[in-house]
């Protein structure tokens, strides 16, 4: 089993990196993109034995105290089979 962590900046807090890339891409003849917002994503494998319950609830946990800082990101657990 396998747990993906998606982690992205909130909405509300500016993202110089997406706004450059937004640039580069109207740069290059794609106009029709009108924001873009960057992130990061973990791939996690999860031990053999490990409940889905369980590997939701670490997961959960490591997402919100570890991978991401809450005051600015927001993240999403996804649990793979």
């Amino acid at each position: 089993m396998k747990a993906r962590v998606f982690v992205s900046l909130k909405s509300t807090v500016l993202d110089p990196q997406g706004q450059t890339v937004r640039s580069a891409l109207n740069g290059l003849g794609y106009h029709g993109i009108a924001g873009v917002r960057q992130g990061k994503f973990f791939d996690i494998a999860l031990a053999e034995g490990v409940t889905r319950e369980q590997a939701q609830k670490e997961i959960e946990t490591i997402a919100h105290e570890v991978l991401a800082n809450p005051v600015i990101e927001e993240y999403r657990v996804e649990i793979l089979d």
